[in-house]
């Protein structure tokens, strides 16, 4: 649980990082990616949060919402490039970061799947 959480963390100072100087810079030349990039950052802190204080049904409805926003945005540039100026977190499936962003809710929603006592 430490590296998700860890993990999480990582990607929510990066995502932070990249909407800020995004949408500071250039808010107005791709507004649709620097804002998913922004949302993609709150996911990141959601999960992270939920993981630290053992809130385990808000981190996998988070974690099914982030995995939901990186195939969503990674299909949608597929089917037409236009529609995306610059790239998000989510673009090309999270390649930017390594493919961590479609990995790692697969991976957080498998160690949460396993931790219920029924499950």
């Amino acid at each position: 649980m430490r590296l998700l959480i860890a993990a999480y963390t990582i990607l929510a100072i990066a995502a932070t990082a990249r909407a800020a100087v995004q949408l500071a810079t250039k808010a107005d030349e791709a507004p649709v990616p620097y804002a998913l990039s922004a949302a993609a950052a709150l996911v990141y802190l959601a999960i992270g949060f939920a993981l630290r204080t053992e809130r385990l049904r808000l981190a996998a409805a988070a974690a099914a919402i982030e995995l939901a926003g990186v195939l969503a945005v990674g299909t949608a540039e597929l089917a037409d490039l236009g529609h995306w100026p610059d790239e998000t977190v989510w673009s090309g499936y999270g390649a930017g970061y390594g493919w961590t962003p479609l990995l790692l809710p697969v991976a957080t929603l498998v160690v949460l799947r396993r931790r219920r006592p029924d499950g």
